[in-house]
């Protein structure tokens, strides 16, 4: 019989990725007006206005480059909450901004992280491989497979991390960037209290200029689209949806049919079964 606290923390992770998938539902059904608006680079912004930032120049999913490009609009915002973290000796550490449907696609299918979140579906389901349905509503939450969903593709959410800038420490969170588990969700009962108020003070100064915080992740935070307005409780349309970015002209167009999962059931379910073969071969699915 698994410990009570196994069996809290099994509860939690899914009371959690249930509410979530219920966020997800409420942003595919809320109304995007795409404006349109060009991106603009943050590292570019950063250096002309002088401004200490980092940003991460790990390669994503396969070997692309990342894209520190935001909707033009925010640019200024993420500028504000750099200094305003200065002010307090932190750098702010873009980890992740724009990605293309592309590189959504190939992130959800990652090895490291589909196996990581199929385990934790496998330990929530009680030892049992689920079905692709199962794996689908908890990707759709932690790496979104619906573009409408993906506010990494409407170019208006940034994935961060925050550094001392004394002495280049982390100021920690509890885990790092991309923790997958019952301690991911911000407000997560299973992460140490000093962790927490780490990653409320950090959301503080984020909120403080619009960026909000997804409250299912603790590194993850948006502005100006249809999660932005449910989060800030902003009625009528969103101005920023999914779009495809040509860099050349820097110019955008909406994505069609944005409510269409990138990885359909039938999909996932081999993703399933070459991850339990790449489980089994490293004696992982016990």
């Amino acid at each position: 019989m698994p410990a009570p606290d196994s069996l809290a923390r099994r509860s939690y992770w899914t009371e959690q990725l249930e509410l979530g998938y219920q966020l997800v539902q409420q942003i595919q059904a809320w109304p995007v007006q795409e404006s349109l608006e060009p991106f603009a680079s943050l590292p570019a912004a950063a250096a002309a206005a002088g401004i200490e930032m980092l940003f991460s120049s790990s390669k994503i999913a396969g070997g692309l480059d990342r894209i520190h490009w935001i909707r033009r609009s925010l640019v200024p915002d993420v500028l504000a909450i750099a200094t305003a973290m200065l002010s307090r000796g932190w750098i702010l550490k873009t980890e992740d901004s724009y990605r293309s449907l592309e590189m959504q696609t190939r992130l959800g299918s990652k090895p490291e992280i589909f196996d990581a979140i199929l385990q934790k579906c496998i330990w929530e389901n009680g030892g049992t491989v689920p079905g692709p349905d199962v794996l689908f509503r908890r990707g759709c939450v932690l790496v979104a497979n619906v573009p409408k969903v993906g506010t990494h593709m409407s170019g208006t959410a940034i994935d961060i991390s925050v550094f001392r800038r004394s002495d280049g420490t982390e100021v920690w969170r509890g885990n790092p960037y991309l923790e997958m588990s019952e301690r991911t969700p911000m407000r997560s009962p299973f992460v140490e209290p000093e962790f927490i108020a780490n990653r409320l003070a950090i959301t503080e100064l984020m909120e403080a200029h619009g960026f909000m915080h997804f409250p299912f992740e603790f590194w993850h935070y948006n502005k100006g689209d249809a999660l932005g307005h449910i989060l800030s409780n902003i009625p009528g349309p969103a101005a920023f949806g999914p779009v495809h970015w040509d860099a050349a002209s820097n110019t955008v167009t909406a994505v069609p049919d944005a409510d269409q999962p990138l990885r359909p059931l039938p999909e996932i379910q081999r993703e399933i079964d070459a991850a339990i073969a790449r489980l089994d071969s490293r004696g992982q699915t016990s």
